[in-house]
């Protein structure tokens, strides 16, 4: 089931795969089984991805309720002394393309801290004491003292995409690839409004359910993606992506940093916020030389 529930949130057997340090054809192969012995489908197979059947569907949400309670509960019962074990909680695409790549440093600083990371689109309870702290994306506004990091959507590409002897992509290269986007094409209309490169013939073929998948799309060389700075950035630092030089554009989402509020003052807490700002603020000033 943990297989299955992947794949579902995914909507890919190949990132799943990536999360569970996995094959591919493993995955491919569990979720076949569990299909025979069900005796129904669950996946739509499609060429570059896969969604779930409408009876896929209510099992996934079954299934995940199920995980997330056991995980719960078995981490209550691992749960040694309170101040070496702190528990996170964020989103899939954050965890794995922003915190996971940098958890090393943070672990450097503490060894002693036992992290325990769940990955997790659905909100959190952090009244209870099964998570600590907890780093959610969605809407923000200016002055509210939960707010990490306020996005930007910029364009990015993979390197593959350059033609023998081209240096680099630029807004007048768009119309020749795909441009991939995260649910709706608006973010693309608004970056191209930002550049006043609205006028064209652009090709909006691609679309995501989450800016990770987007992001490791575009670095499968899959077309040009709008994503989220916070999201790519890893990608840019790494050379797996390169960003498109024109403005970015403003976006209404970014981080928040949410205490259970009977852990506010546990050194464990203040120590992983202070990390957690001073990277967000290093990721700021990249946002910044790039802008």
């Amino acid at each position: 089931m943990i297989d299955f529930d992947c794949a579902a949130r995914w909507g890919s057997f190949k990132l799943a795969a990536q999360e569970l340090h996995k094959t591919p054809a493993a995955i491919s192969q569990q979720i076949r089984h569990l299909e025979e012995n069900l005796g129904f489908a669950l996946f739509v197979r499609h060429p570059r991805h896969v969604t779930l059947t409408e009876k896929g569907q209510e099992l996934a949400i079954a299934v995940s309720k199920m995980l997330g309670e056991l995980r719960a509960k078995v981490g209550a019962l691992q749960a040694g002394s309170e101040e070496s074990v702190l528990r996170i909680s964020t989103t899939h695409s954050f965890a794995i393309k922003w915190l996971v790549p940098r958890m090393h440093r943070f672990t450097k600083l503490y060894p002693e801290l036992d992290i325990r990371l769940d990955s997790n689109d659905a909100q959190v309870d952090l009244d209870d004491d099964a998570t600590d702290v907890a780093v959610r994306y969605g809407p923000v506004t200016d002055g509210d003292p939960a707010l990490l990091f306020r996005e930007r959507l910029i364009a990015v590409y993979s390197p593959d995409l350059l033609a023998p002897g081209q240096a680099e992509l630029t807004l007048a290269d768009l119309p020749d690839f795909p441009l991939l986007y995260e649910k709706s094409t608006e973010s693309w209309l608004q970056l191209l409004n930002e550049n006043r490169a609205l006028k064209g013939k652009y090709d909006f073929s691609r679309g995501y359910s989450h800016w990770g998948v987007l992001a490791q799309a575009a670095v499968a060389g899959q077309g040009i993606a709008l994503v989220t700075f916070g999201i790519a950035c890893q990608d840019i630092l790494k050379g797996s992506l390169r960003q498109i030089n024109c403005r970015s554009a403003p976006f209404a989402s970014g981080y928040r940093f949410l205490v259970n509020p009977r852990k506010e003052n546990m050194p464990k807490v203040q120590r992983f916020r202070a990390w957690l700002v001073a990277e967000m603020d290093d990721m700021r000033r990249q946002l910044e030389q790039n802008a």
